[in-house]
């Protein structure tokens, strides 16, 4: 009798799921030894922390005021931060105005990612007329300026978080898709695409099981570089006041409520609130750049 077939456990996990997982430990590995990686991590935990527990975590309400006590500055009585022109406790509003940029942000961010990495590997893998068709749209949004962009949509759509990170997202798409298609060129001519269309694979399982796992280094990197432009781009739409809107206590709009008052020398209702905001963005490019670093090595 012929000896027994070797049985395998599907519990187990195959030699292919081992690499990944090792890749990704190795990845962490490499991210934890970076400072600029831990420096971001932490800031944004302390926000997301802020983001979570809200109203929680908030010494007073961040809608309701005390017009006696409005314009109070910083370490005067129970306000740490001071008080805004309606009375109310500044560190509060900033505290709670975390969730929004938070909830906002990241999800124009994926939005945009998303349908920038489906345009991207469709240009760089099908190339000829597609790509040139599609490039010209491209090269067509890249010439405009997001923000004013945006700006001109909301005006005409209407401001509300949805539309927001509609908007957001979708002006972010031709700029992920550029990346995107570089990094599919560099990859579509390679052997193990070619052993795929000898196999005869369709166009669609090489771009999504054989590009795509890939590449997917730029794109978490390109995500990450765009969670960032995403606050800064909302935070400017707010303070142009087509972007979130009252009672949100968005950082943005509470700048755009308060910058007039700086020339009374309530300078801490701008400050703060703008401290928030380069925070956000300094940590979301950190970790980018850490990213973007470990994904070159």
């Amino acid at each position: 009798m012929g000896a027994a077939m070797p049985t395998i456990d599907p519990a187990l996990p195959t030699p292919v799921e081992q690499r990944k997982r090792f890749a990704w430990r190795e990845t962490f590995r490499l991210l934890v030894h970076k400072p600029e990686f831990l420096i971001g991590g932490l800031v944004l935990l302390f926000w997301v922390i802020c983001a979570i527990g809200g109203e929680t975590l908030a010494p007073h309400s961040p809608y309701i005021g005390d017009p006696f006590h409005s314009h109070t500055g910083p370490l005067s009585g129970p306000h740490i931060l001071g008080t805004d022109r309606l009375g109310r406790d500044v560190l509060s509003r900033i505290i709670v105005g975390a969730r929004d940029v938070l909830i906002v942000a990241p999800i124009s961010a994926v939005i945009g990612v998303a349908l920038g990495t489906l345009l991207g590997l469709v240009m760089g893998f099908y190339r000829g007329l597609v790509d040139d068709v599609l490039g010209r749209f491209v090269e067509a949004f890249l010439s405009l300026p997001v923000t004013l962009v945006a700006l001109l949509t909301l005006v005409v759509l209407g401001s509300s978080r949805k539309t927001v990170i509609g908007v957001v997202g979708l002006l972010f798409a031709p700029i992920v898709a550029r990346t995107v298609r570089a990094a599919v060129l560099a990859e579509r001519e390679l052997d193990y695409v070619q052993a795929a269309r000898l196999r005869g694979e369709s166009g669609v399982f090489i771009m999504t099981r054989e590009i795509l796992p890939n590449v997917t280094g730029p794109i978490i990197v390109e995500l990450t570089v765009r969670i960032g432009y995403a606050i800064f781009t909302i935070s400017t739409l707010s303070f142009l006041g087509v972007g979130l809107q009252p009672p949100s206590p968005d950082w943005g709009l509470m700048i755009s409520e308060e910058y007039s008052m700086i020339i009374n020398g309530y300078w801490w209702t701008v400050f703060f609130p703008s401290l928030a905001i380069a925070s956000l963005v300094i940590a979301a490019n950190l970790i980018a750049d850490a990213l973007q670093s470990v994904v070159q090595e």
